[in-house]
């Protein structure tokens, strides 16, 4: 019995593996079962018994490594919260705990690898997918992400929240799928691969753009 679960798991994790990389390289459209099935060295039915779809396959590869990561920053904001029961955490402790987990995937077991091209590809291939990719595997972080944003920056509104996430997000993404770029222009001066240095740096951007929102919203009100 422990053989065939053992067996079901590798073929499972063997086929997320292949479309991994192939929607990172060619994007969900252009990436065929065909090609999945034989990199990961399967058959289309094990593919369909699986995941059903190819767009189910897709979701499940997108929550793979979304899942642990958002538990964990859902965890680190009950703990910021639980530990300041009677006073409103900082907006840098909250953006601090957003983007924590990302750079500890490693550690939650999660090997990121080509997730943050994935991430590209997956944003600028919208439509249904992208809608119910972010309501599955992002709706309840987004919902408790910004009660805690909102009640750091009380001038934060709906509008302005909105942009922030997304300018966040895609600055993460960004900074993990782009390196070498920013050693290209930084002329050799940045390390690219100093994940602190860039966790605070981004930490920083990111309090001073939520910020920034909210005083030029009021500014022009």
């Amino acid at each position: 019995m422990t053989e065939t679960v053992d067996t079901v798991r590798d073929t499972k994790e063997r086929i997320l593996d292949a479309a991994e990389s192939l929607f990172a390289r060619h994007g969900f459209a252009a990436a065929s079962l065909r090609q999945i099935t034989a990199d990961a060295g399967v058959n289309l039915a094990a593919v369909n018994y699986h995941f059903q779809s190819k767009e189910e396959l897709f979701v499940a590869v997108i929550k793979r490594k979304i899942e642990p990561i958002n538990a964990r920053r859902l965890a680190l904001l009950d703990g910021l919260e639980s530990q300041l029961p009677d006073v409103v955490p900082s907006l840098e402790q909250v953006i601090r705990v957003f983007f924590r987990p990302v750079f500890e995937a490693q550690l939650l077991g999660v090997e990121l690898g080509n997730f943050p091209k994935l991430l590209g590809r997956f944003y600028s291939e919208p439509g249904e997918r992208v809608a119910r990719v972010l309501g599955d595997a992002f709706g309840v972080v987004l919902e408790r992400f910004g009660r805690a944003f909102r009640r750091a920056l009380p001038g934060l509104t709906g509008k302005d929240l909105a942009w922030g996430a997304h300018f966040m997000i895609g600055s993460m993404a960004h900074y993990l799928a782009a390196g070498e770029i920013l050693k290209f222009m930084s002329r050799g001066q940045v390390d690219a691969l100093d994940t602190e240095e860039a966790y605070e740096r981004l930490v920083a951007f990111a309090a001073a753009g939520l910020e920034a929102m909210a005083s030029a919203r009021e500014k022009h009100a």
